[in-house]
Parts: structure tokens; sequence; C-alpha cells
């Protein structure tokens, strides 16, 4: 088998996004339908199916940028709706569906973890083995890093990313309205400010935030250190 250190990097980046990127939208959901909330589920965004979450910039073009420049990738998927008039306490409602999506990230990661530590002892001897080698030495770093990387962009506390939840949580209920209004409008603006701030002062501070806390835990997670 010949595969060129590009293609593998390409193919364990797309199979190691695609599911985490979908799962953490499904945990979303599936968080809200739990507490009471029919509307993930209307609009079939319960599903494992890809397609159901895709955006064009968010979920293509953005991790498409990021994977060719070899940087940290994450990305996002169309919003998982939901009413939080449904949840019988709105403020821990609108908190558990947030924080739903960055723990199934972590579980993913801590699953990748484990597995390499359970093959660890046998590793040495299958490394030989092209595809084992790949899947033990670049397919699981990689699948718990980016699974990380979209666990802490995604708890950064910046409308409508899973972080600022916790503002439902601290914020007095009269002013709901005006947070949930404004999360529609936050993310453009955060997007602008991700691409432009690199740019214009040649410093990326969230490649730093991602490789201070993606990375150094995925480092305290697997037997052998990845990034």
């Amino acid at each position: 088998m010949f595969l060129t250190d590009d293609i593998i990097y390409y193919l364990c980046a797309i199979l190691s996004f695609v599911p985490a990127l979908v799962l953490h939208e499904v945990a979303h959901g599936l968080a809200a339908y739990k507490l009471g909330d029919p509307t993930a589920k209307r609009a079939g965004r319960l599903s494992l199916n890809p397609l159901k979450h895709i955006d064009p910039l968010g979920t293509v073009l953005l991790p498409l940028m990021l994977m060719i420049a070899h940087m940290p990738m994450f990305g996002y998927a169309k919003p998982v709706p939901y009413d939080p008039h449904y949840f019988k306490d709105a403020r821990t409602g609108d908190f558990i569906t947030g924080i739903a999506g960055p723990l199934a990230n972590l579980l993913l990661a801590g699953a990748a973890a484990l597995l390499a530590w359970a093959l660890y002892d046998v590793a040495p001897g299958l490394l030989s083995n092209e595809l084992f080698r790949i899947f033990y030495l670049t397919f699981l770093p990689m699948f718990a890093l980016t699974n990380l990387y979209l666990m802490f962009f995604n708890l950064l506390p910046i409308p409508p990313l899973d972080g600022s939840s916790i503002f439902a949580l601290l914020l007095p209920k009269r002013y709901l309205p005006r947070y949930y209004s404004i999360q529609q409008y936050a993310f453009p603006v955060f997007m602008i400010v991700i691409i432009v701030f690199p740019y214009l002062f040649g410093f990326n501070p969230f490649s730093w935030y991602l490789d201070l806390t993606a990375g150094n835990l995925a480092n305290l997670l697997f037997p052998f250190r990845i990034a």
C-alpha cells in the first residue's frame, strides 16, 4: 500500500473531524430533547447523517483551509435549533444543552486515549504494519486532538459558542430574551475577528489558546507525546 504523508494526513483529519462535529451537534439536540424540547428532533437534527449538519463555511471551507495550513482544526455546523421555553428551568436547560456538545467531544477524546493505552503494550510489535502504524500513531492522536480542539473552542464564553451558555445561569431572567437575540448575530462577528485579527497583528490567539489547552490535555491523556 502506498500513501503519501499528505494523503494520510487529510484522510485522518476528515475521519476525525466529521464524527467529532456530528456527535457534538447530536449531543446538543439530544440533551434538549431529554429536557422536553422536541425542536431538534422535529428538524431531523438527532441524525448521525453528516449531511443533516453541514454548514458550507463552518463545516467545509474553514476546516479545509485550516487542514491545508496544518493548523489546529476546528469548525462548526448548522446550529441545532432548540426552544428554551420547553425547559422547566430555562437557565439550567440552556446550560445543560450548551455543555452537552463539548462534553461529547471530551468523551470521544477520552475513548481514543483509552484505546491507545489498551494497545500500548502490543503496539511495538505491530508498528511494522503500515495500517496499524497509521491508526495508532496518526489517527488516534488526531481524533483526540480534533475533539479537544472543538471542545475548547466551543467553551469560549462568546455568544453563540457553547461556553456562553454560562450567561444563562448568571443573567437575570428579564435579560434572557435580549441575550438570545444577540446570539443570532454574534457569531459572524466572531468569525471575522478570528480571520482578521491574526492578519492585522501577526499573532493568532486562538491557535495559542488551543495549543495551550487541547494540546496539553491530549499529552496528559495519551501514553505517548502527540502535540
